[in-house]
């Protein structure tokens, strides 16, 4: 309906008489396309005039609201939904959803102008994931994929699905980096990697065309293989520390090699949900 021209947006709510002269009509001919009841209508009539006298006073042009508080000097953090690689552009299409998930979203969801962003924050795991279908090269169908996702207990947030667990990336990782101008990076559940042996990066992938440091066009196909280099792991249990000096080495080690290879640094690491264990490089 949105890109139809004949989306109904929430201030047309507020409108004077939409609701009850120009809404009617407008659901009317979603009836025919798409079937449905006159009684369909008039219930779906009634919960839009109980929103309208509900949300009449809380309706506001977002993008006044939040260029006023810009220019009052207010600092403004905006967050976005999804990860970037289910972004409708540049994720990995068609396993994707049907949103802009990269930074850009900031502008084209809120109306804040470009140049109006100071630093953007690349949220990331310390291994990878994802839920539902679609390429991910480093997947693993192991006992240490099936680790990652019993410790960090991986299941979507909102549809409850399991997740897919697998090494870091770093090829889509810079990738990210790369399509939203990320400035800081925030690297969560590094408690969840205490125990393995050995921590595998993924820095590259072998493909018929050679091997590709970059994302190619697809990546879907089985011909694809991440390359790895090994990073001696960790035993102690991170969830406790509350001081980045008492990190062990190897962990250490881990975050300065991310940074080294990201070329971005690392400003804060997570070692559990709690507040407490968010800490701040």
């Amino acid at each position: 309906d949105k890109f139809a021209r004949t989306g109904v947006r929430m201030g047309d709510l507020i409108r004077p008489g939409f609701v009850e002269d120009q809404l009617p009509a407008i659901l009317e001919e979603r009836r025919q396309a798409l079937g449905g009841t006159a009684e369909g209508i008039k219930a779906a009539i009634e919960i839009c005039t109980r929103l309208r006298d509900r949300l009449e006073g809380q309706i506001v042009d977002t993008r006044q609201l939040l260029n006023r508080m810009h220019d009052a000097g207010q600092t403004l953090l905006f967050e976005g939904a999804q990860g970037c690689m289910l972004d409708i552009d540049f994720g990995t299409y068609p396993f994707v959803t049907s949103s802009t998930t990269t930074a850009a979203g900031a502008c084209t969801g809120l109306g804040v102008a470009p140049n109006q962003i100071k630093d953007v924050f690349g949220i990331f795991k310390a291994y990878a994931t994802r839920v539902g279908s679609g390429p991910f090269p480093t997947e693993l169908f192991d006992d240490d994929g099936a680790k990652m996702a019993k410790i960090g207990n991986e299941f979507g947030a909102t549809t409850g699905r399991a997740r897919r667990c697998g090494w870091i990336d770093l090829v889509a990782l810079k990738y990210c980096i790369q399509i939203n101008g990320v400035t800081k990076l925030m690297m969560m559940k590094g408690d969840v990697l205490s125990g393995f042996e050995t921590i595998k990066v993924c820095t590259a992938y072998q493909t018929d065309q050679g091997v590709m440091e970059y994302l190619p066009y697809d990546i879907a196909s089985e011909d694809i293989k991440p390359q790895y280099e090994e990073l001696p792991g960790w035993k102690e249990d991170l969830t406790q520390i509350t001081d980045l000096d008492d990190f062990p080495e190897n962990f250490k080690n881990y975050i300065t090699y991310l940074e080294n290879a990201l070329e971005t640094p690392i400003k804060i690491v997570s070692v559990g949900p709690d507040r407490k264990q968010t800490l701040f490089r």
